[in-house]
């Protein structure tokens, strides 16, 4: 999992609130288990047409927004169904952060889980980032983990509140396997010592 340290970028608005997983991507598009690949299909209903032509007036189908690394939006983002497709496709198009007032829970936990960072703001904050993010591609926003603050274009610093053990996974880009290789030592010690003291217990091998 790459790591989430300090981010500066393009940032979309998307002012709807209760943006359910489905709408972040379709369930038709949930047969694979690649990470990968999901990117095109994110907000699918929102950026294309019956036909599969782009809406023009959705923010992801316009520069500079084509090329955002943060979303803004606003209450219970990734509500719905608790697919983990839902950070793939966003983190397939090229988003590493969320910003709303709240999120569903197993979104949130989700989001850590793929190396997205979900920032929770207030309403009003998350509007003011919203306003600033319609500027375009000047108005970066910049995403600062290890101080935990947003900064604003204007250099306003806004901060933010996350898990220490959270943050810790996401600065070194650690996953459930990452944590899981972080013991590998002393899981192959065990794992020695139990060949040599239990000599009769067969060997797991792997498939």
């Amino acid at each position: 999992m790459q790591a989430f340290t300090t981010l500066t970028g393009v940032a979309a608005p998307l002012p709807l609130a209760n943006v359910d997983t489905d709408k972040i991507i379709p369930a038709r598009f949930l047969k694979t288990i690649k990470r990968s690949g999901l990117g095109v299909h994110l907000f699918d209903t929102l950026r294309y047409d019956a036909d599969g032509k782009e809406r023009a007036d959705f923010v992801l189908n316009t520069e500079p927004y084509r090329h955002a690394e943060i979303l803004i939006a606003h209450e219970n983002f990734g509500c719905g169904s608790s697919r983990e497709h839902a950070p793939w496709a966003l983190l397939d198009f090229g988003i590493r952060c969320v910003i709303a007032p709240d999120f569903a829970d197993i979104f949130h936990t989700n989001c850590f889980k793929n190396g997205i960072l979900p920032v929770a703001l207030p309403r009003e904050i998350c509007d003011l980032l919203i306003e600033d993010a319609k500027m375009g591609g000047n108005a970066r926003v910049t995403v600062d983990l290890a101080r935990e603050v947003v900064v604003r274009p204007n250099g306003e610093e806004i901060p933010f509140k996350i898990d220490p053990f959270r943050k810790h996974l996401m600065l070194n880009g650690l996953d459930d396997i990452g944590q899981t290789l972080q013991h590998a030592p002393a899981i192959d010690t065990f794992e020695g010592r139990e060949k040599s003291e239990k000599p009769w217990m067969p060997e797991i091998t792997s498939v």
